[in-house]
């Protein structure tokens, strides 16, 4: 088995802020793997946040040995975003040398389209509100908050969007006390979901705290090691990909997480269309979606997804599976 890893990088089509920064590209690492006439491919984002840089992914995955399976990868790397693209592209390489689509080698029904959300980059109210105008005709937009003036900023999206169902990522930036204060004002303004209010390591301050609205493990849901310490906190978890390690513990996190009562939002980093890909098998039927990567970028890969007024599209087979 051969292991190509190169970095891509795409452009924005705008600045996009979170709390954490700012950027105007996304730089991702594209793994194609082959064995014989036939070649796969995945896609990872690094992420900062949990001790990820390009240098130190492509590492791991050119450390690989030439010999393993989807499910030796597991005990070669750690969950995260190295596993992902060699994940990914595995199972692209399976569907190719089979002639079937992944879904139907993952034993799922064919997928359909899913309603996304689109994410508004943080900025000042006003900047916010015509943002949030210019989308308004969007069924689902997702703010970044996490910051001292965030009620300015919601009020500031729900004027201008005022049909739109609006999600919440604090990405950690609350304490238990601040979500307590703003959940008023949140079911007020209509959110239907808060992701990550607090930071992962001060979570425990969730337990026997009033939510109503529905609060969502992002950064402290990784893989199915992750659930037992989310019990009493989260009523949702976000799977993504370049979390889990890749679609095969994705599909057994998402089965494991819906027989413990959790609702499922499937959520990405900013990558291509060959990221989100995989993650339409998991988004079928999802409570929230939120794959929305490619709409953030300016250039794409060939053969990308669709997105219309029905959402995101699964992919055709010359992007992947």
């Amino acid at each position: 088995m051969q292991i190509e890893v190169s970095r891509d990088v795409f452009q924005l089509a705008q600045v996009f802020t979170i709390s954490r920064g700012s950027r105007t590209e996304a730089q991702v690492l594209t793994v194609r793997v082959s064995n014989g006439a036939f070649q796969g491919r995945g896609e990872c984002v690094p992420y900062a946040r949990y001790g990820e840089t390009l240098g130190s992914v492509e590492a791991e995955i050119r450390d690989l040995p030439n010999h393993f399976s989807r499910q030796s990868l597991r005990e070669l790397l750690p969950a995260g975003a190295a596993r992902n693209a060699v994940d990914c592209a595995l199972w692209d390489l399976e569907a190719k040398r089979a002639g079937k689509r992944a879904w139907d080698l993952a034993g799922l029904t064919t997928p359909g389209p899913e309603i996304t959300a689109y994410t508004l980059s943080l900025d000042t109210p006003q900047a916010m509100r015509a943002q949030a105008a210019k989308n308004a005709a969007r069924p689902m937009l997702k703010i970044k908050l996490g910051t001292p003036d965030d009620m300015p900023r919601l009020e500031a999206v729900r004027a201008g969007a005022p049909e739109a169902k609006i999600i919440v990522d604090a990405n950690e930036g609350w304490s238990a006390e601040i979500y307590a204060d703003l959940a008023p004002h949140l079911v007020r303004l209509g959110v239907a979901l808060v992701e990550q209010p607090l930071p992962a390591g001060e979570d425990e301050a969730l337990i026997g705290l009033q939510r109503p609205v529905p609060v969502c493990a992002d950064e402290s849901c990784h893989d199915r090691a992750s659930l037992p310490k989310l019990k009493g906190k989260y009523d949702v978890v976000n799977i993504k990909l370049d979390k889990t390690g890749g679609l095969t513990e994705a599909l057994e996190l998402r089965q494991a997480a819906l027989a413990e009562g959790y609702g499922i939002m499937v959520g990405c980093m900013v990558g291509s269309s060959l990221a989100m890909a995989p993650a339409t098998l998991l988004a079928q039927g999802a409570m929230v979606t939120d794959l929305d990567g490619p709409l953030l970028l300016a250039e794409d890969r060939n053969t990308p997804l669709i997105f219309d007024d029905a959402g995101v599209h699964p992919p055709e087979a010359g992007l992947w599976g």
